[in-house]
């Protein structure tokens, strides 16, 4: 042979570094199995082996999602051990919404150059997540793409299965008149409206080491609190009232509030939530205080708010002590009632926050 030598590593793809991350994620994603699962880590596909004698008409459900640019903060942080606990709330949370128990996740890692450190640590944030969950991590891919991406930069993607009894999918045929939407609490921004906060943040100068007034640690650490996973709290919920008196779940994320709440209630009723039931978190005051209007933050940001269900009137209470009880900050911020006129939105907010 003549001429140069060309080598997969020195093209930019280190097999040898990617074998190592395996080997350094291997004991967290191996926490994560569950009795169903077949097989381990290194297959070509991930087998799960569904009880088909445990469901009367079992549904699968399937949800695929992203971190987003809540990554380029954790880079610009060099914190990488909670954005696969966003990756998975993303995806279980909306399984949930249905109904549905998440029953195994494959996620996808797309990277300039594999550090096998930085991938162990986000991979084992994805295993974190999926125990949150009662997920199994039944397997993924990490690629390394040094001709698309930059050195230090990458992305995460995961797709999630669960399964729900065909007569029992939550959603708005189920909703009624006079039902209470009971509001969970937010663990802070989740993983949506960081464009917009990053942007704030660059514009403002804000130090992501300094805690700002009214928060009580640095700003950093405020905005890479990992999403809070509603999984099997909303799964305990429904076990406990039944499907008779939990009849939605709505996951706020890009839309705000309003806009994913008017996703589960039918056509002639309208979901109006009092602002005046909880207090604005300090970090989007922040973020509204450097520019950001009202309006736009209520579209952008959750505002306090990760996920809301829809359930019968007289249960609202013992929803709400249920989940307060599993550590979930929980009230009824709200009530479906008939939309009077048809021009109005199908989700609402009303009052001023405490």
């Amino acid at each position: 042979m003549t001429g140069p030598t060309f080598t997969y590593a020195a093209s930019g793809v280190d097999i040898d570094a990617g074998e190592r991350a395996v080997t350094l994620m291997r004991s967290a994603v191996e926490r994560t199995n569950r009795p169903e699962v077949v097989g381990g880590l290194g297959g070509f596909a991930g087998l799960f082996a569904l009880d088909t004698q445990k469901y009367r008409k079992p549904l699968l459900a399937s949800s695929t999602d992203g971190v987003g640019t809540k990554i380029a903060l954790a880079r610009q942080l060099d914190r990488h051990d909670t954005v696969g606990i966003d990756l998975v709330a993303m995806v279980v949370d909306d399984l949930v919404a249905c109904g549905a128990e998440p029953l195994f996740l494959q996620d996808y890692v797309a990277c300039g150059r594999v550090v096998p450190e930085r991938i162990a640590a986000i991979v084992t944030g994805i295993a974190a997540g999926c125990t949150q969950a009662g997920a199994a991590l039944v397997g993924g891919e990490t690629a390394e793409h040094g001709d698309l991406m930059d050195a230090d930069e990458y992305d995460l993607a995961a797709t999630a299965v669960g399964v729900v009894e065909a007569d029992a999918v939550l959603g708005p045929e189920r909703v009624r008149s006079g039902d209470a939407v009971v509001a969970m609490a937010s663990s802070g921004f989740h993983s949506n409206g960081y464009s917009l906060v990053r942007r704030v943040v660059a514009a403002a100068g804000l130090d992501l080491a300094a805690t700002p007034a009214g928060l009580d640690r640095p700003l950093g650490d405020v905005l890479l609190e990992p999403t809070r996973i509603y999984a099997l709290d909303c799964l305990a919920l429904v076990e406990e009232l039944g499907v008779g008196a939990v009849h939605a779940f709505a996951h706020i994320t890009g839309g705000g509030l309003a806009g994913n709440t008017a996703r589960v209630v039918p056509e002639g009723l309208q979901a109006v939530l009092d602002r005046g039931t909880w207090v604005l978190p300090a970090a989007v005051r922040l973020m509204e205080e450097h520019g950001v209007p009202r309006a736009e933050s209520e579209r952008a940001f959750n505002c306090g708010v990760g996920m809301v269900a829809a359930v019968a009137p007289e249960q609202a209470d013992a929803a709400v002590a249920l989940l307060t009880a599993r550590g979930v900050p929980a009230w009824v911020a709200g009530t479906v009632r008939d939309r009077g006129d048809d021009a109005a939105p199908a989700a609402e907010l009303t009052g001023a926050y405490r």
